[in-house]
């Protein structure tokens, strides 16, 4: 017995010692592979210490302390960890380390960009905690410059090559500061930022409970201070990878879109200025957003930036603009919307309900307002929407380069471009005070849009509009229409013009107009003949063409809504006699006038003869249709309708009638 007794006491002695042997070893295994891997770093010409490793191979738990690493590359890029401990650590393979929980304290980073306005970042984060953790076993090998681009997509590469259920930071903090005293200074902290499901390069979602930031600036030689807070930033299904194409400096000619973003939204974001207005906005969201490599080149843009406070000359404007413009037609956003805008301003200030848009190749699908309520001091402004149709905003900061030289402005036909950048625009619902009346100008609906575009003016157009306000009693033209009873006017216009390159044929189409209260009229306009030459900002060639233009045919219909009454009543105020005798003489006249001057014109006295029904019956409606007897060529018969109207008229058979 004691023999046995004596043996086991040995087994756990040679057991014991075995453990600690192998423990001993293993750390020192361990403390060798750290050390190897900050040895890499010194190898690349970087700068890489650190303190104390331990492994205690029961729990599997590592940790390493006082970790400080210098890139090689300048401007350098510096980083300090108080320290890591790694638990339930493992080594899949030979190229990847696993850790149950990794809990990071006291890290902080500093870098500078070495373009622009010299700018130099610096992040405090008090602890990093991260579960169910995979990732590269050994360090990335750096960029070749430390530029931010560079800096952003070595990180994102990385952190596509983790695996976690979970990466928190309870709070970060950083700062910026410039070489430019203009742009001054800022301090920036997140609250609660969180990364959940990592895996295969793709983040489920990116949260922070709140952000804020603080920037100091001087303004006109005036210190300018401005603070901002944000609520529930969130981030769904992020693409690491496609993150990390977009920003390869290889990709440069790969034109394809690649998604970073299912959806990014926010909560309310608040913005205050000193010397400013606060604005408000109540939440965001964007959908689909990506981007294409060949476009979103970053890193030149950076590049063409002068640095410090220097001016950029035109030359460095334009291509910062081009580069600009790239980068929209780089970008896309398959739908954006900002909820509850506001902004509040000693003046009054405004709210806005939502703004929408989407943005792909540089332009906007629609750029639409809506809920707009706002005060001036005649009082209060509304509009229920007001939107532009496809804004090129890339081709609109290369149409503002050609002016960043005074000395040199751009030729007529590329200022007039700027026409083409946008393809309508649309208001609805728009009340503002009339002058100090206290009475409203009503808008229900202004539409215009364009196209079809000859250089840079446009063969096709339609206007729409539909508005009604008060007359002004100090307008002379008014003064009859208030003296008659009317108080306010309605105009209801639908306005279509369009040119057809086959036929060389110019029609307006439709033309429609109602006065409320007065008339409403109806025409057909065409022109025959019409060379492509004509649409031309150069007026001698656009003059010289227009002489081969010849009168098509006019239709028109003008319906009496009580237009007539109210010029009868006039004539019978200004002559001080009844309405029947007004309504006689203007009749008689009309006929008496065509018996002595269309002799000549048969077609004429018939259309005065219709003219003079019309006047007689009131709320009738009167079609007049005009065929020019031949070619009749425009600019002529223009001229003639200012000398001798019923010469002009002879040019065409008329056909006239009256109907109830």
């Amino acid at each position: 017995m004691v023999k046995i007794l004596m043996g086991l006491a040995a087994a756990v002695v040679i057991a014991v010692g075995g453990f600690f042997g192998f423990e001993f070893y293993t750390q020192h295994r361990v403390a060798s592979e750290v050390e190897a891997t900050f040895e890499q770093i010194r190898a690349g010409g970087g700068k890489a210490s650190h303190g104390k490793v331990s492994f205690d191979l029961r729990s599997r738990t590592l940790k390493i302390a006082d970790i400080a690493t210098e890139s090689a590359t300048q401007p350098p890029v510096s980083v300090k960890i108080a320290s890591i401990i790694a638990t339930g650590v493992g080594q899949p393979d030979a190229t990847r380390f696993s850790a149950d929980a990794i809990e990071i304290t006291d890290f902080e980073l500093n870098t500078r960009m070495a373009v622009g306005a010299d700018w130099q970042v610096a992040y405090k984060v008090p602890r990093i905690a991260a579960k169910d953790f995979s990732g590269p076993a050994n360090p990335p090998v750096p960029p070749a410059s430390s530029s931010m681009i560079d800096l952003y997509r070595l990180f994102i590469e990385q952190l596509g090559a983790v695996t976690a259920s979970s990466i928190t930071a309870p709070t970060v903090a950083g700062t910026m500061s410039s070489g430019n005293p203009q742009l001054g200074n800022g301090e920036f902290a997140y609250s609660n930022l969180t990364l959940r499901d990592m895996k295969a390069g793709k983040i489920a979602a990116v949260t922070v409970d709140r952000m804020t930031f603080t920037g100091n600036s001087q303004s006109k030689g005036k210190p300018e201070r401005v603070t901002g807070e944000l609520a529930n930033l969130a981030a769904q299904d992020v693409d690491m990878v496609a993150a990390a194409t977009i920003l390869d400096p290889q990709r440069g000619n790969d034109d394809q879109y690649y998604r970073v973003y299912r959806q990014i939204s926010a909560g309310a974001y608040t913005i205050t200025s000193g010397q400013g207005p606060t604005v408000r906005i109540e939440g965001l969201t964007a959908e689909d957003i990506g981007a294409r490599p060949s476009r979103l080149q970053l890193a030149a843009l950076l590049a063409t930036m002068p640095s410090g406070a220097a001016q950029p000359t035109p030359a460095q404007t334009r291509e910062m603009m081009e580069r600009a413009a790239k980068i929209y037609e780089g970008v896309r956003i398959g739908n954006a919307e900002m909820r509850g805008f506001s902004m509040d301003m000693p003046e009054g200030g405004f709210k806005l309900a939502s703004l929408r848009f989407s943005l792909e190749n540089g332009k906007t699908g629609e750029f639409a307002l809506e809920g707009f309520d706002g005060r001036t001091a005649q009082g209060p402004v509304k509009v229920t929407r007001f939107a532009l149709k496809s804004v090129d905003i890339a081709g609109l900061l290369r149409k503002t380069a050609l002016f960043s030289n005074p000395a040199q402005p751009p030729p007529p036909d590329q200022a007039l471009g700027m026409i083409a950048l946008l393809e309508g625009a649309e208001l609805k619902g728009f009340a503002a005070p009339f002058k100090n009346t206290g009475r409203p100008i009503n808008v229900d609906l202004v539409s215009l849009d364009w196209g079809q575009f000859i250089g840079p003016i446009p063969s096709k157009a339609r206007l729409t509009a539909k508005m009604s306000g008060p007359l002004d009693a100090t307008h002379p033209g008014q003064r009859m229409l208030i003296a008659a009873g009317l108080d306010k006017m309605a105009i209801d216009l639908d306005l279509g013009t369009a040119w057809t390159e086959a036929s060389r044929a110019f029609v307006l189409e439709p033309v429609t107009v109602e006065l409320g209260g007065m008339l409403k009229a109806s025409a057909r306009i065409s022109l025959a003949n019409v060379p492509r030459e004509v649409f031309s900002i150069n007026p001698i060639q656009s003059a010289v063409m227009a002489t081969q233009i010849e009168a098509g045919t006019i239709d028109l219909t003008v319906r009496d809504l009580g237009g007539v009454d109210l010029a009868v009543g006039h004539y019978a105020r200004m002559q001080n006699i009844s309405r029947d005798a007004a309504r006689k003489a203007i009749v008689d006249d009309i006929r008496n006038s065509a018996a002595t001057t269309g002799t000549n014109n048969p077609d004429a006295v018939a259309a005065a003869e219709a003219l003079a029904r019309f006047i007689e019956t009131p709320r009738t409606a009167l079609t007049l249709k005009l065929t020019p007897l031949g070619k009749v060529p425009a600019m002529q018969l223009f001229q003639m309708l200012k000398t001798d109207p019923l010469v002009a008229l002879s040019q065409f058979r008329i056909e006239a009638s009256t109907a109830l």
